[in-house]
């Protein structure tokens, strides 16, 4: 898809920004004219996302900041930088942070479930939450706030009962968010994306890719930008009438 110029002016905060969809996010919302702040559990992938960003319209200034999603101190903290070297809190922000921790049921350890969960369950929330408290005090006229679920949310996937579990979580907790902020003007949509290329997948054995285009009625993986598009379009006035909804990336993987 061709860039526009909606974002321009646009404050917005990325998480999971270091590598994948986060970073084809982070990427998309700079070409189209708005100053992001990328944010990864890893700051050297945070900064090389950075590096990588456009910097052709007026006033863009991004940053790059270690954020520990499931931790709410971490959270906090990447929210007051944001608005003590912007004086404003984001108005975009996008949940594109997780992880997997792949395991049969009957195998699954504890420690696997839960961290998982918290990274792409309870990270979410807990942004969600700061950035929607940030802009609720602040009197911020309109907001979006993006989540970053999964097909298998809905359908579920063989040794995915905790990744699974975490994002049919993630598209209630958007679902919610959506009737408690709208009256703020603030928006809340998920993506939910199918095979995907990215560094999660790319230790996935090819004989097993294979399989999974097979499924696929568009026959091909799906890139990050073609999700970094919806979350373009989600971010901007052009979505503005929409509020609670989820939005499949899929190629038409599991259409019925």
């Amino acid at each position: 898809m061709a860039a526009t110029t909606r974002l321009i002016s646009r404050l917005t905060v990325v998480t999971g920004g270091g590598s994948g969809i986060g970073r084809a996010v982070c990427q998309r919302f700079a070409s189209e004219g708005a100053t992001v702040v990328v944010a990864d559990i890893s700051e050297e992938s945070a900064n090389q996302t950075l590096g990588s960003l456009n910097h052709d319209h007026k006033g863009q200034n991004h940053m790059a900041s270690a954020v520990d999603v499931s931790s709410r101190e971490s959270v906090e903290k990447l929210l007051t930088s944001i608005q003590c070297r912007y004086f404003q809190p984001p108005s975009v922000c996008v949940n594109a942070a997780g992880i997997t921790r792949d395991e049969f049921l009957l195998k699954m350890e504890d420690e696997d479930f839960d961290k998982v969960i918290q990274v792409n369950l309870k990270g979410t929330f807990l942004l969600t939450q700061a950035v929607g408290k940030a802009l609720v005090a602040c009197g911020a006229p309109k907001g979006s706030i993006i989540t970053v679920g999964s097909i298998v949310g809905k359908v579920g996937n063989i040794g995915q009962a905790n990744y699974s579990a975490s994002k049919a979580g993630v598209e209630g907790l958007t679902r919610t968010a959506a009737k408690e902020l709208s009256r703020y003007g603030i928006r809340c949509n998920c993506v939910l994306p199918g095979f995907i290329t990215t560094p999660m997948t790319d230790k996935v054995p090819e004989k097993v890719i294979s399989q999974l285009t097979s499924m696929v009625p568009l026959g091909r993986m799906g890139e990050p930008s073609e999700v970094a598009d919806v979350c373009a379009f989600l971010a901007s006035d052009d979505s503005r009438y929409i509020t609670g909804t989820s939005i499949e990336v899929t190629g038409g993987l599991f259409i019925g």
